[in-house]
Parts: C-alpha cells; structure tokens; sequence
C-alpha cells in the first residue's frame, strides 16, 4: 500500500484532468521574498506524514501580504512531520467532496456530497459503483442522480450541477483507468474562475481540486 503526499496526489490528479487550485510550495522561508500576494492564500502543512492538517493547526486563511505569509510559514514549520508549507489561492465558494473508495463487495465506489471539515458529522453524500464492464456503464444520468440525491447538490444551479457531473465522470474513468487506487479523496473541491497569471482573460467557471489524498495498493 503507497500513500501519497498532497504534492503527488494534486499533481497526479492534474496529468488526469484534474484543475488544480493553484499555489506554491516553500520549504524556507526565504523563498517568499520572490512571491507576490496580491490576491488572498491559505497556507498548509504538508509532509508524507500530515492527514489532518486542520486539527494540527497547519492552516493559515487570508494572508494577503509577505509579512502574514512569513508568520505563517514560522508557525506551521514547527509543526512535527511538516517538510513544507503549500501557499496555495484562496477560494470562495461552498466546500463538495469527490471520492473513491476500493470495497471487497463491489470494487470501486463513488461518493458526491457536502466538502469540509467534520464532512462524517453532515451526513449529505450519495453513493454509486463505478463498473468497469462496457455493458454496466455509469453514465451522465447516474452523475446527476448523485449530485441532486445530496442537499449541497441541489442548492446548486445547473450551471454548477453540469460541471460536477462532468467532475464525477471523470473520476469514475480514473477508476477504470488505475484499477489500484483503494482510496482517492478531493475535499474540498470549490469553484473559481481565472487563474493567477492571467486572471482577466479567462471567464470559464471551473471547479478546483483544493486538497487530495491518494491511497494506492
């Protein structure tokens, strides 16, 4: 069994077609100097050993300035297991989570629902098997039935409804595609639109892949 690191699962994920919420990765804090923070980041724990980086206290919000970016840095670097801070954009939008899981009974499952933290205490996901044979096949209907079986899907307009089928398409594929993978969780997964290098030239709303975690067997 591989677990891979936050780094590799978003870079992974990425390769597959994933958008990534964008950012950086530091590990000393002198390599702030040459970054720009005209828009608000979120600074995170990252290391091969950090899961839950929110009840460690390796999240940082707002930091739109190098000095909240450096005292940020200071405190989430003393955290034990910490080998680098991810500075990476801070979105706004509500939280969904995406998943797979590997199960002995049925393979590969899929999970829609509310993102966050304390997701297990909210209760609002739908399930479905993710077949691999042609004659199974999960579809675009099977999608929506997902997103429009939880409450956080069906607080969303169509617009945004669409985009999280085509999000839980895709990750049914990657489920064909690397039949190894036990485990895969996107939470949160936000919308944005733009990016940070040409922001005002891009008008396609997308969702955003804002953290991940990979299990492999």
């Amino acid at each position: 069994m591989k677990v891979v690191t936050e780094k590799e699962a978003e870079r992974f994920l990425s390769k597959e077609g994933f958008s990534i919420a964008e950012g950086f990765f530091v590990k000393r804090k002198s390599e702030l100097n040459n970054k720009k923070f005209e828009n608000k980041f979120v600074a995170k724990a990252s290391g091969k050993n950090i899961v839950h980086k929110k009840d460690l206290g390796g999240i940082a919000l707002d930091i739109d300035s190098l000095e909240k970016a450096e005292k940020s840095f200071d405190k989430i670097k003393k955290i034990k297991g910490v080998e680098e801070v991810f500075f990476q954009r801070q979105l706004k939008s509500k939280e969904f989570l995406l998943g797979i899981k590997k199960t002995p009974e049925f393979g590969h499952t899929l999970v829609f629902g509310v993102g966050g933290s304390g997701v297990e205490s909210k209760k609002d996901f739908a399930f479905r098997v993710c077949p691999g044979e042609i004659e199974n096949i999960f579809g675009t209907l099977d999608a929506m039935e997902m997103v429009e079986e939880t409450g956080v899907g069906r607080e969303a307009n169509l617009e945004d409804r669409n985009i999280l089928v085509k999000e839980i398409m895709k990750l049914c594929k990657l489920a064909e595609k690397f039949p190894k993978i036990k485990e895969l969780d996107i939470n949160p997964l936000m919308f944005g639109v733009g990016n940070l290098e040409n922001e005002a030239s891009i008008k396609e709303k997308k969702v955003y892949v804002v953290d991940a975690r990979i299990v492999f067997e």
